[in-house]
């Protein structure tokens, strides 16, 4: 079939649903969004370098050969996984029958996702051209029936549907979809997204409730918030209908992970990660209530879940939601925004295990936490979610980018010897697409559109154009956000129109102010968790300013997390702060900040960037008379120093050397 994109947004078949759908709201679309300041420097970055490095090197790693159904087939390029020892002997063992090439088309879906949104923003005629001809192979290379997969058609053929458990097969569908969905966005072209509609219409002949279909789903989930993207453009109900499914049926029993390996001959228990909890799928989601297994796959689940309650008002996937992230945000969550310590799982391990230096907390991951808590907000604003967004965003999430949009890290410690320092690619290179499409798309995570209200979730240069009551408006932000916190919003509507407008009162911000066309508004009779709700009949020129204070705070760990006892990390609004070897005259290990120094904030613009540091008078640890033995009766005497703190997400930025985000509380 042939997409028909609406101007609406598809509406949900409420007998299909569990309850009438409530007032939900949309982002906007990237297009619709011009980003500036901190975060059209980042865009900038990655439209002018990350996003042609990330189309050379899937090109350098063979990607393109798969694809291409005019070249001969490259074959296994990366090897199958080795099982560990104590399962080689496994009959039917499935970590000998993965490996990450499986994934490329995942990968090649981001990069024309990042390409796409960074076309928008920036004109590049030659990436453009090299985007469409990857389009012509999957053309080309897509079957009659709709199918749709470089492995399974080029690598392993015969095999496809048959082991959705481990290979990602619906995954690399959605990361494909979501391609499609953005180059149509940012392009208006839409072969891709023909081409996507056909393989979905395919997938849902395939797998769904109804007789005589595989009541099957991925083992690595990520095609459900793809299906909520490609019926919203498409205004394509069905495809609602298909990411719902997905949503309801996992964990059902009897467990199809189970009844799938049997099918294939294989015993359901030789499974590398032992637990469905791996994969999220060890019950139903709405039973669910601690955070378990691969991170990433986590977040996404639960992206998908917000979208689907949003679409369908469905208050029992609100509960299980609201459960989950209490137990990931309490007992679970590194202060930088990052998740998952451990990298056996990629994932969680046991409440509070939270090391620092070797912490996983895989950039994807955090890019998850923002793809979740964004979509928690299409049910309402509510800045408990908008926060931790935000605190993803600045710190756990671009960390994993380097300034310059060249380098990436797989990982996210808050410590380091020096030693680990980023990277150009990776054999799993699922990271730098993945933090490249969303910085690319940042514009459509500042604001979410309602029916009569348009909310403010981030702050920052930007200028948003929507409609609302069928009138086009005008949004635009100044600010030096995240350096300053006064906010200055200008709203131009075509012609006055009535609506609310929302607006973000971080946590943080102890103390903050509000006016309109220069009248102090009182702020606590108009804020509900956590949001400004300004309603009023809107004309050109209406102004309103928001005053936020940027506190320098000293933060400490629940004394649950042993690794952060008798430690204090510091923050200065959105931002936390490490100390990096380069800045500091001292072994990192050997400072402590004294509880009585007074912390200096100082304006940076010709470091890394233009940044805010934070400065204090510490202590360190004097390394004299230790030369007779590692031990004495006699403490280290202390010497007093200058510590001098930046931004996590700038760290490895300039030459290799020591960072610590945790530092000795004195």
């Amino acid at each position: 079939m042939t997409a028909s994109p609406s101007p609406r947004h598809a509406t949900p078949n409420k007998s299909q649903g569990t309850g009438k759908p409530k007032l939900a709201f949309r982002p906007l679309p990237v297009p619709q969004v011009d980003v500036r300041g901190f975060w059209g420097d980042r865009a900038e970055a990655v439209a002018t370098r990350t996003a042609d490095i990330l189309y050379d090197r899937c090109v350098a790693a063979r990607m393109l050969e798969q694809i291409d159904p005019d070249q001969p087939s490259p074959g296994v390029v990366i090897p199958f996984h080795s099982p560990s020892p104590d399962e080689a002997a496994s009959a039917g063992f499935t970590g000998s029958t993965v490996t990450t090439q499986m994934f490329w088309d995942s990968d090649l879906g981001k990069t024309i996702e990042t390409a796409a949104y960074s076309l928008y923003r920036r004109k590049n005629p030659e990436l453009e051209k090299k985007i469409d001809a990857v389009i012509d192979m999957y053309g080309r290379l897509q079957q009659e029936d709709g199918y749709l997969s470089s492995w399974y058609q080029r690598i392993q053929p015969g095999k496809r549907w048959t082991n959705l458990r481990d290979c990602h097969e619906l995954y690399c569908a959605g990361h494909l979809i979501e391609g499609a969905v953005a180059y149509y966005q940012a392009t208006g072209k839409r072969k891709l997204l023909d081409i996507m509609c056909r393989y979905a219409d395919h997938i849902a002949s395939v797998l769904g409730p109804e007789p005589g279909k595989k009541k099957g789903y991925c083992g690595h989930e990520e095609i459900e918030l793809a299906l909520v993207k490609l019926a919203r453009v498409t205004g394509e109900q069905k495809y609602m209908e298909l990411a719902k499914y997905f949503i309801d049926q996992r964990g059902q029993q009897p467990h199809y992970f189970d009844e799938e390996a049997r099918a294939r001959g294989a015993d359901p228990k030789a499974y590398h990660f032992k637990t469905y909890e791996y994969s999220q799928s060890h019950i139903p989601v709405r039973e669910q209530d601690k955070v378990v297994g691969h991170a990433v796959r986590a977040m996404y689940l639960y992206s998908g879940m917000a979208d689907i309650a949003t679409e369908y008002g469905d208050d029992t996937l609100r509960v299980a939601l609201d459960r989950l992230w209490d137990d990931l945000t309490t007992k679970n969550l590194y202060i930088t925004g990052g998740l998952g310590p451990s990298a056996h799982n990629e994932g969680f391990t046991s409440d509070y295990d939270l090391p620092n230096e070797t912490a996983y907390a895989e950039t994807c991951a955090s890019v998850g936490l923002v793809f979740w808590a964004s979509r928690m907000l299409g049910m309402g604003p509510n800045a408990r979610y908008a926060d931790m967004m935000e605190r993803a965003l600045y710190n756990g999430s671009i960390s994993g980018l380097s300034l310059d949009g060249s380098l990436f890290f797989y990982e996210n410690p808050l410590e380091s010897r020096g030693k680990h320092n980023r990277w150009k690619w990776h054999r799993c290179p699922c990271c730098p697409p993945n933090i490249g499409r969303m910085v690319a798309s940042i514009g459509s995570y500042f604001y979410s559109l309602a029916d009569d209200a348009l909310a403010v979730h981030l702050y920052g240069d930007s200028t948003a154009r929507f409609d609302i009551a069928g009138t086009p408006v005008t949004l635009t932000q100044a600010s030096r956000y995240p350096w300053d916190g006064a906010v200055e919003i200008t709203v131009e509507p075509q012609a006055p129109v009535e609506f609310t407008l929302h607006l973000r009162v971080p946590a943080w911000s102890g103390n903050a102010g509000l006016a309109v066309n220069g009248e102090t508004v009182d702020l606590e009779d108009l804020t509900s968790d956590g949001y400004a709700a300004i309603r009023r009949r809107w004309q050109k020129g209406d102004r309103v300013r928001l005053d936020l204070e940027m506190p320098i705070e000293r933060l400490y760990a629940n004394p649950e997390v042993r690794q952060d006892a008798g430690r204090v990390a510091l923050s200065r609004g959105p931002l936390i702060y490490c100390v990096e070897a380069t800045d500091n005259d001292n072994r990192l290990h050997r400072l402590t900040l004294p509880r009585t120094a007074g912390i200096e904030a100082h304006d940076e613009p010709d470091l890394l960037g233009g940044v805010v540091t934070l400065s204090a008078t510490a202590q360190a640890d004097a390394g004299d008379g230790w030369q007779d033995g590692l031990y004495r009766a006699d403490p280290p005497a202390r010497v007093e120093t200058r510590l001098t703190a930046i931004p996590y997400f700038a760290w490895d930025n300039r030459e290799p050397g020591e960072m610590l985000v945790w530092l000795r509380d004195g």
